[in-house]
Formats: structure tokens, sequence, C-alpha cells
């Protein structure tokens, strides 16, 4: 009887990641000690802007158990942090020192850390540490008027402009136009594990370690070892478990230079953990845009250009990402509509506000939020259900792939495979869309608030370059992948070892992935801009294959054999063509090619192999989101009732990881869309410091999610058809909810900002009742 083989890809195996985290046995950053320990705390601005006249840290240093307090002038010689995408000719004086130079840029800036021998003397000190700010005017809209970063410089320092087309003729010949101005508030993720750093330092082995990495360790690996002037080589990065990540987690902050540098000056391990306040006003924010966008309509609603031009709130300094958000915002713009002509133009404004960065779906959770709230506002303009404009516009399956005329992080916007019109049709089918109108007709005759909304989106995911995986089979026969990937919750260890098992013949659940140690494996981009499962799956399989080859050519030699009859199951080498015929394990090929083993003379020794998976272009899921809420005319409390996303991810190693991408992606989406903002007041003072102020949707928000994960465009540029899944969830949930919501007030147009909040639905409605009643007085 023929052995057969266990498919692992597409299947929906159990993660191999949940066991430590279920039986309480993870590892934090805040679980991380060495003995002899020192605590940082930071001393931050109270003030959002001004001259920084002095820090005195004499009394911190006076408080027995303080062992250190430094300022700017005990760190001058470590450059800012720099940029590790989208950098822009001009951005690189607007970076962030490690700590604060002669200018406070937002309340929470870094102007001192303290070091003592437990936490609560670190914060001691801190509170001890007396500063002398004398307070600037604050620059706190990023549409209003320019401000001064510095002498010199400007609070613009750059201008994003994209633009392909004659914008110009096709406004001119158009039968209508459509004018929004449309805002995104400011908001950013909020993990449960707040950010982290435990530097060491050994100076027998001249190594310096960094616990607690996330995301990039070998991008931070590299740039702490440029700031602090050593060899990458010598600096280790190690990642532990991670409570959330993104895309805020795991950029490289000041604080975690300061904990590298410290262990080193000092000689005792330096340990910091952020407290909730700090992560509110420190962390990166992201999102806050607002949109002045046109469209030029033809009589049949075939839009014919769009030009935007928006300010993008980057707040006090420019941080690693650059200008990633503003960039990838003019880039995806025009999301799966065939758009002839087309500008943007997006000013980058620093504010005194906490800086941004990139959050989950970063510049198309905002772009798709403003392209969706145009394609309802121009059905309206020319009297066309907004389903079917969205048809008459859609780039057809026979149209890929399509080039954009545009680029953003470093490649062409090529969209590499797509079926938009077929996705939206199983999208309207699973929702049961004309019974739900229906369903919403007698709800409404009965005096209810109830409306569906859609919105449609096109993602990108893959990022290249390039990315690394080595494999090796030990003496026991286990299998041990080593990838500079990162996993910050997206089960990167499962996806791997499913992909790892098919071509290589073994049980996924045997295979040990080894990730987030720099000191394992030279080069590794982490985990960003949905790409591990492309860029990381691929080069996995590279190398599984290189190493299924060089088995089976040492198996076939051993067992006399031919190498095209052989196979592996399970581990075990067998001949498919001979029942009941001779094995032989991995563990004995591993043995006979270790150094010193009897076939190690003439081969290279060890049974490993390395696959490296190159792509110049990103890949781009799409996907239709379908919302119905309900609103209490009473408080103007929205209600999220249902909700569906059908994504097409071109194969899916492991459905049900791609489904609680979606479902975690929508619950942040739904966040963005009704409760977080991070507000300030006139003076720069954030007023959104704790979970009483920043307010989250909780599990009695979020809505059971309905996923409809679909396979219909492989993509072209990998092997196995590979899309990214992590960001799709969150895309399009504020454009569906601000649609669902014109549809249950029965207002087209209504919403033009987000988040979208009680208080304004009830204010609106208030309006109506008065209008209505000409009786009653009016305030």
């Amino acid at each position: 009887m023929t052995a057969i083989r266990t498919k692992n890809v597409g299947r929906s195996v159990l993660r191999k990641e949940d066991r430590p985290l279920l039986r309480g046995r993870a590892v934090f950053a805040a679980d991380i000690n060495f003995s002899n320990q020192l605590h940082m705390r930071v001393v931050r601005s109270p003030l959002a802007h001004g001259k920084l006249l002095s820090v005195d840290t004499s009394a911190a240093l006076a408080i027995p158990g303080v062992r250190a307090a430094w300022t700017f002038a005990d760190v001058a010689e470590i450059p800012p942090i720099d940029f590790r995408m989208t950098k822009l000719t001009g951005l690189s004086a607007y970076r962030q020192t490690i700590l604060a130079k002669d200018r406070v840029r937002y309340v929470g800036d870094p102007i001192a850390v303290v070091f003592a021998d437990d936490p609560y003397l670190a914060e001691d000190g801190a509170e001890a540490v007396i500063s002398d700010i004398e307070e600037l005017p604050v620059v706190m809209h990023a549409d209003g008027a320019l401000g001064e970063f510095s002498p010199g410089l400007p609070t613009e320092p750059a201008v994003i402009h994209k633009e392909y087309g004659d914008v110009e003729a096709a406004f001119r010949d158009a039968y209508a136009t459509v004018d929004l101005t449309l805002s995104i508030g400011r908001h950013s993720g909020v993990p449960i594990e707040t950010r982290g750093a435990i530097g060491r330092y050994d100076p027998v082995h001249d190594i310096l370690e960094m616990h607690g990495a996330a995301k990039v360790p070998h991008w931070n690996r590299d740039q702490i070892a440029l700031m602090l002037g050593r060899p990458s080589a010598s600096v280790h990065l190690f990642e532990g478990h991670v409570g959330g990540g993104f895309g805020i987690r795991g950029e490289l902050y000041p604080e975690d230079v300061l904990v590298c540098l410290a262990a080193m000056r000092l000689g005792r391990p330096v340990k910091w953990i952020e407290d909730r306040r700090e992560h509110l006003i420190a962390a990166n924010h992201s999102r806050q845009q607002t949109h002045h966008i046109r469209a030029a309509v033809a009589r049949d609603g075939v839009i014919l250009a769009i030009d935007d031009e928006y300010f993008h709130d980057q707040g006090g300094y420019m941080r690693t990402h650059g200008a990633t958000v503003p960039d990838l915002t003019a880039a995806m713009l025009p999301g799966p509509y065939r758009i002839p002509a087309y500008r943007a133009r997006g000013h980058i404004r620093l504010t005194n506000k906490t800086p941004g960065g990139t959050y989950r779906a970063p510049g198309r959770y905002e772009s798709t939020f403003v392209r969706e709230r145009l394609i309802e506002a121009v059905a309206a303009k020319v009297g066309v259900d907004s389903v079917e404009i969205r048809r008459r516009n859609l780039i057809g399956r026979d149209e890929m792939p399509f080039a954009r005329k545009l680029d953003t992080l470093g490649t062409e916007v090529i969209l590499d495979s797509g079926d938009y019109a077929g996705l939206l049709d199983k999208a309207l089918a699973a929702a049961n869309w004309d019974a739900l109108q229906e369903q919403i007709r007698k709800r409404r005759q009965a005096g209810e608030l109830v409306g569906a909304g859609l919105a449609m989106f096109v993602e990108k995911s893959g990022l290249g370059p390039s990315d690394t995986v080595r494999i090796a089979i030990d003496a026991e026969g286990g299998v041990e992948v080593v990838t500079g990937a990162a996993s910050v919750g997206q089960g990167v260890e499962t996806v791997v070892a499913q992909i790892c098992a098919d071509t290589l013949g073994v049980e996924y659940e045997d295979i040990r992935v080894i990730h987030g140690q720099t000191n394992r494996i030279e080069r590794g981009m982490g985990a960003f801009a949905s790409r591990v499962t492309v860029m990381t799956g691929e080069a996995t399989r590279l190398a599984s294959t290189k190493l299924r080859e060089k088995t089976l050519a040492m198996a076939a030699e051993l067992m006399q054999t031919s190498v095209a009859t052989l196979d592996i199951i399970d581990g075990v080498i067998v001949d498919a063509e001979r029942r009941d015929g001779p094995c032989i394990k991995l563990s004995d090929i591993a043995t006979a090619l270790a150094p010193g083993g009897p076939f190690s003379d003439d081969r290279e020794p060890g049974l490993t192999a390395e696959g490296v998976f190159h792509s110049d272009h990103m890949t781009y899921p799409y996907g239709v989101h379908i919302a119905v809420v309900g609103i209490s005319p009473d408080t103007g409390a929205i209600n999220v009732e249902r909700y569906l996303v059908a994504y097409d991810v071109g194969k899916a190693v492991n459905p049900t990881l791609v489904e609680g991408q979606i479902v975690g992606g929508v619950a942040q989406g739904i966040g963005g869309a009704l409760y977080e903002d991070f507000l300030y007041d006139d003076r720069g003072e954030p007023l959104s410091v704790t979970f009483a102020d920043y307010l989250m949707p909780t599990a009695r928000e979020i809505p059971h999610v309905d996923t409809l994960v679909t396979e219909d465009a492989p993509s072209p540029l990998n092997p196995m058809g590979l899309k990214g899944a992590g960001e799709g969830g969150t895309n399009a949930v504020g454009a569906a909810i601000a649609a669902a919501i014109d549809d249950a007030l029965r207002r087209p147009g209504t919403i033009t900002r987000l988040p979208v909040l009680p208080q304004q639905i009830r204010a609106l409605l208030s309006r109506d009742s008065k209008a209505k009643d000409p009786g009653q007085e009016v305030a």
C-alpha cells in the first residue's frame, strides 16, 4: 500500500504559537529580568512646544538608589534616529534625537532619563528632575498656517506629489463635478502589552543585547549599532512574545537606544517598561488627515479624473517611517477603480502632537474612506445606485496586470491580479443584499433608524526586496527553520511550518521555527506591510525544495535506487514504486552528512539549505466590506449589527488564520470609525491619556463578523500565488460604516469625518426634529 502525504497548505491546522500562551508560559518584555539590573524612567516634557532652557537632575541624583540621570548633554554624540522607509529629500532635519536638545515639540517629548535600583526609585528620581521650559506658540492644525520647527525650518518638510493623465482637461469636459472635504481623526494601535526594552552588555565577548524587540529586529540592530558606533555583528536583538503589534510596536524609539547605551555605560542590565499613559502620549499616533477632493464625472457616472489635496498631521518629529503613510495615501487612493487622470498633493505637516507612524492599513484606511465617500457622492450626483456606480468604474479582470503609473515604497504600483466585479457579486450574494434591503425597508416603516453600507478596496502586501530562510535537519530528525521574519501575533510559525512540511515531507508539528533573533541569521526584513506569508513563505518553499533535493540525492545513494522514485513521507524516505520496500529516516541522512560523518569528505557537510526569495513588486489583495448599523434616535448611539468582509488573498495557507486576521482588523477599524480619537486642547495638552478618555470598543461593541475568503486571483509574482492578509480587515471599515450611517439617516454625504460620535448624530437628529416642527424655538 502506497503511503499518502498529508497536505498542510490550505488547511486550518492549529497554531504552533498558542501552547505557551495558553499555558501561561509566554515571555513578554516585562517578564525578562537579569541579575543586578537597573530600571529606567523617562522624564517627559509637560509642554507641547517650548525652548528647553535647562534640566536639573541634582535632586534626583541625591536620592539613594538612583545611580545616574542623563540629559541631552550626556548623549549629545548620539545622532538622531534615522528613517527605515520612504526617505524624502529634506526630511533629515526633522528627525528625533534620543533626548530633547534645545526644544520640546510635544507633551511627552523625552528630556531626561533616570536610572535606579528599582522602578519605584526611578520614578521618584524622575519626579525630582526640574526642567525650565519657555513656552512657545503651538501648531495644532495640519491644514492651518505654517509654524516654525526650528530657525529657518518651516513645519512642512515635504509635499507628496503623484499625477498621471490630463486632469485639467477631464474637469473642463466633465458632465459634473463633485467636491468634498473629508477628515480622519487621530488614533493608533493600543496593544495589551505596552512597549518595553531591556539592554544588557557582555564586556567579555563585547556583545550588546536588547530584549523586547519586535517587528523589524534586524533593521533596529543595524541602526542601534550605527548610532552607538559598533559593528552590527556585536549587537544582538531578541524578540519575545509580543502582546500586539499593529504597526506601531517594534519601530526604533528613543527609549530603545537609551537602554542599550546605558547598559554599556553603566555596566549593568537596564530595563524599561512603558506605562499606559506613556504609551498614549509617546508611542506613534497615526491616521490624522484632511482631504479636499474632487471628481470629474461623465453623464453615466464614469469617473474621468480625481484631484486630491490633503494635509497629513505628522506630529512633532519625522520618525522611522519617514513619509510612508502620506505616500501610501496618494498611491493607493484610486483603489480598484479605473481612474483615467489622477492628481494627489499631500502636505506633510508637523504639529505639536505625538509623532506619527504607521498603523494597520496605513494610508489605506484613510484613502479608502475618502475614495468611497467620493463614490457615494458621485452616485448621488448622477442619480445612480452606488453599487452600480462602482461596477461602471471597476478595473476588469481582463485588464490585469494593471499599471497605475504611480509608485510607492520604492516600487511601481502594478495591480498583479484581481476580479473585482466577481468579488463584489460574491459579497452581495453572501450578504443576501436584496433581501437585506427589504428587511431594512420594513424596519424603517416601523420607525427604526437602520441602514446598510458597502465599500471596496485594494490592499498592498508582500513588500520586497528579499527574504532569507535557513533550514537544517539534525541527527534526531528534527527540522529547524530560522527566519529573519518577526512574529506580532499573525501566526508566522504556523504558516512557515505548513509550507515547509508540504515541501519537505514532514509533519508541521515537528518543525521548530526560530524568528526574531538576529544572532541566528544575518539578514531579515521583519514583519510589516503584510509581507511575511508572501516573502518568508516563498523563501521557506525555496529552502525546503533545496533541502529535499539534497536529502533525496543522499538517500538514493544509500538505498541504491533512483531519486525519481523516492518521496519523503512523515520524515521517512520511501520508494514510492516499491511496496514494502526499504526506507530510511531523515535522521540517518543527517548523521551521514554530519561533519566527520562517513559522507562528509566529498560533500558539503550538514543537512542544511538556504532559500532567498526576491521580488521587485508588491502583491495586491482586494476586498469588499458590508456593514449594517442601527442608530438610537434618543442617544445617537451607533450599533454595528452585522458585518461581512469578502477578501481575496490569492492562496490561503491557513484559512482560519486569515479569518482571524480579518476579524481582528475589523475590530480595530470599528474603533477608528466610532470610538477612538486622540484629542488635544488649544495649548497642545493631550486629553486622551487614560482609557477613560481614549475610548476603545469592547467585545460588546464588535458584532459577529462574517468572512468570505476567496482565492480567485492568485498572484503571478510567486509560485504559490500568495497575497498578504493582515490588513484587509481594517482597510474599509470606516468607509463601510460611514455609508451605512448615511443610509440609516437617509441623508447621502452626511458623514465627512471619522470617528462618528453619538453626540454628533444626536445633534443632527435634534436639528432635523426642530426643522420639522416650525412651532418649536430653534436655539
